[in-house]
């Protein structure tokens, strides 16, 4: 049965202001005017679209400011055909490229800025893969329809009358931060799943509310992101988490179920209880280390921002947890071993969204290593214990720093002071130790070398198991002397025989 699409309401008109601040942004870049004028005199249309005019109507309207000059490629759409545009570009811009032709774009740099180029289209889709069936259109609004959301529908004309286009209502979405599609939501989503995901972001990075339709199409269409590579999913998503305040986005991302189809163990931290029974569960806990670790990142001016190895281990750092929870006496729940598990977890699920291997393996490493902390009592740390800290942390130690530090999400002040209070000690004594020894670079009192030559052994696995005992020992005990250090190597030698 077929559903009938909503119906809407015709756009508002522009109003002569807003129309002027959008003139306005296309008259800071001179070679957005020289092109108009070249599309102009060959008997073409051309517009800017897209995110250009969506910033500059976002920044006029929050702030009063003049338009900023556009960050980034420009995007704009013209009824010449691709070859025609080339022809337009011959001779003016300093280089043009090609590699998008086959959907109508070609791109061009002019005095050092980038332009793409995209004909009318009037795309069809078989919605089995997000790849159109390229169509070439004729219409501006008809170009418009096809596009994500109706912040995203909006267009200047690069010609003499600068005429603003805003048929689907962008501008009034804009104004009351709230996403719509210009057409049924479902539709929309059903071409391009990857289209919901983008939906995700923008609430992170625009600060819009999805009105009801949008939510119940990505709800009920969520399976379908199935169908979108890892490597796009694992783009939209890292684009998402590095905004101030991913939040909101990310509740959506759950709540709709789309976490469901490609990090579904985020999702699953709704059903378990955390074991202090100070949070509603661990879902709503590790979205608050999130929170709390932007806020350390940020305030950090030695640590670059925004740090996507850290946001992913503060949502990610628990996910270990409901494979190993265990009901206690007295209604308490445990999660032992949960950094282990989780470690693990979070190793297969970053491979699999395709992130770097060294994302992976630094994500893996800090979950592993964010309760150790807790292992060390009330503050009471040898010298050896800080040693391995910091050895094991290596060059994640500031990052492991912030995901400790967020991870007390207590509301218990008294509590929340304490535990800042036993880390305080732990960094304090970390720079003690860090005064009198290298602790950025431990390694055994002897080398290769030496341990073959005093053991009268070659090179082999025996070698290895020495250098380990003596990096244990120098972990345990601190620097030695070559005379004690080669004294408790022959006593562990011999006492292997």
């Amino acid at each position: 049965m077929s559903v009938e699409p909503p119906r809407r309401p015709p756009a508002e008109p522009v109003p002569p202001a807003v129309q002027q601040t959008v003139r306005e942004l296309v008259d800071v870049s001179p070679v957005l005017g020289e092109l108009g004028r070249r599309f102009t005199a060959a008997g073409f249309q051309v517009h800017l679209v897209g995110g250009s005019v969506r910033d500059a109507l976002l920044a006029a309207g929050s702030t009063g400011a003049e338009p900023a000059r556009p960050v980034g490629d420009l995007d704009l759409t013209t009824d010449a055909r691709p070859e025609q545009t080339l022809e337009v570009l011959r001779g003016w811009a300093s280089s043009t490229w090609n590699t998008g032709i086959a959907f109508g774009t070609v791109g061009a740099e002019v005095r050092g800025e980038r332009v793409e180029v995209t004909t009318f289209r009037a795309d069809r889709y078989d919605r089995e893969s997000r790849n159109p069936e390229v169509a070439w259109g004729s219409s501006l609004v008809d170009d418009l329809a096809r596009r994500d959301f109706t912040v995203n529908a909006m267009a200047v004309s690069l010609g003499p009358d600068r005429a603003v286009t805003d048929p689907f209502g962008g501008l009034g979405d804009l104004l009351a931060r709230r996403l719509r599609t210009p057409g049924a939501a479902v539709d929309s989503f059903a071409d391009d799943p990857l289209r919901m995901l983008r939906a995700v972001r923008f609430v992170a990075q625009l600060g819009l509310t999805p009105d009801d339709e949008v939510v119940a199409a990505m709800t009920s269409l969520a399976p379908e992101l199935g169908r979108i590579t890892a490597e796009r999913v694992q783009h939209e998503f890292s684009r998402t988490l590095l905004n101030p305040a991913p939040r909101a986005a990310l509740e959506l991302f759950v709540g709709t179920g789309l976490a469901d189809v490609v990090l579904p163990e985020l999702s699953a931290l709704r059903m378990e209880i955390d074991e202090h029974h100070q949070h509603k569960d661990v879902y709503s806990h590790s979205l608050t280390v999130l929170d709390q670790a932007i806020e350390l990142e940020v305030a950090d001016p030695d640590a670059g921002s925004p740090d996507l190895v850290l946001r992913l281990a503060a949502l990610l750092h628990d996910i270990g947890k409901p494979a190993t929870r265990r009901h206690e006496a007295r209604g308490r729940v445990s999660f032992h071993h949960h950094e282990v598990v989780g470690a693990k977890l979070v190793r297969k699920r970053l491979t699999a969204l395709k992130y770097p291997k060294d994302v992976v393996e630094a994500v893996s490493r800090l979950t592993f290593l964010h309760l150790r902390f807790h292992g060390y009592g009330s503050g009471e740390w040898t010298d050896s214990a800080v040693r391995r800290y910091v050895t094991d942390a290596g060059e994640l130690l500031p990052r492991l720093h912030k995901l400790v530090r967020s991870d007390s999400t207590t509301r218990n002040r008294k509590r929340a002071a304490a535990l800042s209070a036993t880390y305080d000690s732990l960094v304090q004594r970390i720079a003690e130790l860090a005064e009198a020894e290298d602790l950025s670079r431990i390694r055994p009192d002897l080398d290769g070398n030496r341990i073959m030559e005093l053991l009268g052994i070659g090179p082999g696995p025996e070698v290895g198991q020495a250098w380990r005992f003596l990096k244990d020992l120098r972990l345990e005990r601190g620097p030695l002397e070559p005379e004690e250090a080669e004294a408790e190597l022959l006593t562990w030698w011999r006492s292997r025989t």
